[in-house]
């Protein structure tokens, strides 16, 4: 009876040594992805030759710091609420960034969280920096190295705008008093936490998105003066940083000139790998790919 009872508890012993070590693996494997670094598939060629349809790109969240959610009221719809831990440095110019899109709906008209739809783009813009496109060429004062990779730049700049999709050639703010294009845009200047910022009839349209972000109020012009929500305004102070994206293949991207600026609080991590790439036509695996430094 005595060694019954012993092989019971050896075996109640095992198997709770086997229940931890799974636990444990399973903490190790979320903590991991939650904390240090995650992957992510790539299926456009927004970002190419540098990122390809089928890498599978790594994004270091020790670089720019863990995100960290407050609760998970963004699901019900609610503002995204959350605290970063500290990273080893700020976000640079040229930087591959993984974010979650800044739309919600598919009208474009107010920055929303949406967990479950995330791009990957080269930062061109910091908070504080001045941002211009003049004739396809990203400019930016700021950046003292070449601001981007592209290998077809020169290309989308001799295209005649004629050529051109007006789709692909309208960008943001999407108003005839500016006639921005993916070709000619700015100067735009990208928001900094604590900047104030004179608004006016004409420039109100420019960070309408950003500022109805912050306050949940519209910023419109009624009877030629500019409101927000109930009160007219002349100025805003921000209260977060935003950035400007763009993607490698500027004559074929969704990027910042369309929808505009990314709140911080939106930016996963910086991508500084490829740890595997596959062939989504044949299935194969890139070798020249694995494990390739962005």
């Amino acid at each position: 009876m005595m060694l019954n009872k012993q092989k019971i508890a050896k075996a109640v012993n095992a198997v709770s040594v086997c229940v931890l070590a799974f636990f444990g693996l399973v903490l190790l494997y979320f903590g991991t992805r939650v904390f240090v670094c995650d992957k992510y598939p790539v299926s456009t060629t927004s970002m190419t030759p540098t990122i390809i349809p089928g890498d599978q790109i790594l994004v270091n969240k020790l670089v720019f710091g863990a995100r960290i959610y407050k609760n998970l009221k963004f699901l019900q719809g609610d503002s995204l609420e959350t605290f970063r831990i500290p990273g080893f440095r700020k976000i640079r110019h040229n930087d591959v960034v993984v974010f979650n899109f800044p739309f919600g709906n598919d009208d474009w008209q107010k920055i929303e969280f949406r967990i479950n739809r995330v791009f990957a783009k080269r930062c061109l813009g910091l908070p504080g920096d001045t941002l211009s496109v003049v004739n396809g060429f990203y400019r930016n004062p700021a950046c003292r190295d070449t601001l981007g990779y592209y290998d077809n730049e020169a290309a989308f700049s001799a295209t005649p705008d004629s050529l051109i999709d007006p789709v692909i050639l309208r960008s943001a703010p999407f108003d005839e008093k500016y006639g921005w294009t993916t070709k000619n845009f700015g100067p735009l200047y990208i928001p900094r936490k604590g900047d104030r910022i004179r608004l006016d009839a004409r420039n109100h349209v420019l960070y309408r998105l950003a500022v109805g972000y912050e306050t949940g109020k519209r910023l419109e012009v009624r009877d030629s003066v500019l409101y927000l929500g109930d009160f007219p305004v002349d100025e805003y102070t921000f209260t977060e940083n935003y950035y400007f994206m763009g993607g490698d293949n500027v004559a074929n991207s969704q990027d910042s000139r369309y929808f505009g600026f990314i709140p911080e609080k939106f930016i996963v991590g910086v991508a500084t790998r490829i740890a595997y790439s596959r062939d989504k036509a044949t299935g194969k695996l890139r070798w020249n790919r694995l494990m390739k430094a962005l």
